[in-house]
């Protein structure tokens, strides 16, 4: 740990929190221009999957993303090394496997030191080297607050190829890391996380979503994202809409960091959720505030939502053990209803 920087007092926002909300997305994407198609395309932002894939004509798409924010954490080093994983995630939530990164770097050099900048991309070195890959280039940028993250480049057999609109009725659902980032985030910014708490969250955002490779190679898992910025709930109407479902989740089941409700009783609630849940709160039946500030908290690096058929359940279980993740049920989907998600 670098005790002499505190990254997240540079920035406004922290990690997926500074995501642009749902309903702002919508927006900025419409356009009255005649859409350019390409039959190779086979995955663009129509879906609002986790990356686009390109079909090379051989059987093998080649999967292109990226994803970049301001510091979530203090270090620099884990900064570097969250932002990095969470940018190889959407490789791995498409069935894919990683090939080469890209930097991006925004930093204010004016403020802190390029050796402090150094240390960011060495923990972005590490989460890449954990992945197999390196970092073959980049682009920087003199910037008003800290930002860091990849562009990175996959690939991905076609027939592994997994998306947000192939989910099916009866299938079974997962989440393979503990909600709550975002929460422990904005306690932290604002100087209220207790000392034993200071590494829960990182600890979880440095695991690599790799598990997605396992996955991708199982007909049954209908369909596989990772839960980000828009919260579970967000992420899991992305797929209930993309596929014309709708979604059951036993709330008690869902994974959850235990110590965010004494956080959540000091009003350390990040401005993500409030976002989420007003741009898409109306298509959700919660009535409890607490579950809302829970189920819609913006996270960063966070887990993969699995879609899988019954028959397969205990298959994804072993696996997720075998990884040392969340392995329990959370919910299901079910035929579409009045309701799009609803919380038992």
């Amino acid at each position: 740990m670098n005790e002499g920087i505190k990254l997240t007092s540079f920035s406004h926002g922290a990690g997926c929190g500074c995501k642009l909300s749902p309903k702002v997305l919508t927006t900025i994407l419409e356009s009255d221009s005649p859409k350019m198609e390409d039959t190779r395309l086979l995955v663009g932002n129509d879906t609002r999957d986790d990356a686009a894939v390109y079909d090379m004509g051989n059987g093998t798409g080649i999967i292109s993303t990226t994803d970049f924010f301001l510091p979530i954490v203090d270090d620099p080093f884990t900064f570097g090394r969250i932002a990095a994983t969470n940018a190889l995630s959407d490789v791995y939530a498409m069935g894919g496997k990683p090939l080469m990164a890209i930097a991006i770097l925004g930093w204010p050099i004016d403020k802190l030191a390029p050796e402090v900048a150094a240390q960011v991309m060495e923990g972005g070195r590490k989460a890449c080297a954990d992945a197999g890959i390196i970092i073959a280039g980049g682009h920087s940028i003199d910037n008003p607050e800290p930002i860091f993250g990849l562009a990175v480049t996959g690939s991905v057999a076609i027939s592994n190829l997994k998306r947000n609109d192939k989910a099916e009725p009866g299938s079974v659902l997962y989440l393979t890391k503990p909600l709550g980032v975002g929460i422990l985030a904005t306690a932290q910014k604002k100087g209220l996380l207790e000392d034993e708490h200071k590494d829960i969250a990182a600890n979880s955002m440095i695991i690599l979503n790799d598990v997605g490779l396992e996955l991708s190679e199982m007909e049954e898992v209908t369909a596989l994202t990772d839960v980000t910025g828009f919260g579970l709930m967000g992420h899991l109407l992305e797929v209930c809409e993309g596929s014309n479902v709708s979604a059951i989740v036993n709330y008690s089941k869902v994974p959850v960091f235990k110590e965010i409700h004494e956080y959540i009783d000091k009003k350390c609630v990040p401005g993500g959720t409030l976002r989420n849940w007003d741009s898409y709160g109306h298509k959700l039946n919660i009535e409890n505030e607490k579950q809302r500030h829970i189920l819609c908290d913006p996270q960063t690096s966070g887990g993969l939502l699995i879609a899988v058929k019954k028959e397969a359940a205990q298959k994804v279980e072993s696996i997720l053990k075998n990884k040392g993740l969340y392995a329990e049920p959370i919910g299901e989907l079910i035929e579409k209803s009045e309701s799009l998600v609803y919380i038992k």
